[in-house]
């Protein structure tokens, strides 16, 4: 059943410029009073590897690792597929705190439940 307001944003790169918009789109849908969710895939696990976000800052944006931070402080869940650990070999890595690791049926629950989903 589709959840009302509810926005679904999945990040599947580790390109460093494609890290900033699911995080400012989910910031500013939870600031419109949607609901917001972000789900990192493949090889966007990378840049939840300890120390990697706080490497990437571009113009005058925060560091991702802030940006991360803030999305979470904002109560938007963030989720990371278990699968995708598994396949980059980071089964032991502990992610950066807040992160959900989740089975990858997840994502297909949370795509069927959301009103609509971004991929970058």
């Amino acid at each position: 059943m589709k959840e009302p307001n509810s926005i679904l944003y999945v990040q599947t790169s580790d390109m460093p410029e494609r890290q900033y918009s699911p995080l400012v789109l989910a910031q500013t849908a939870k600031m419109m009073d949607l609901k917001p969710r972000v789900y990192f895939l493949g090889m966007g696990l990378k840049i939840l590897m300890p120390g990697v976000a706080k490497t990437i800052k571009l113009g005058t944006f925060p560091n991702v690792q802030e940006m991360i931070e803030k999305t979470l402080a904002m109560g938007i869940e963030i989720f990371a597929c278990e699968a995708s650990k598994q396949m980059l070999g980071l089964q032991k890595v502990e992610l950066l705190p807040g992160v959900k690791v989740v089975g990858a049926g997840t994502l297909n629950d949370l795509a069927l439940d959301a009103e609509a989903t971004m991929w970058f």
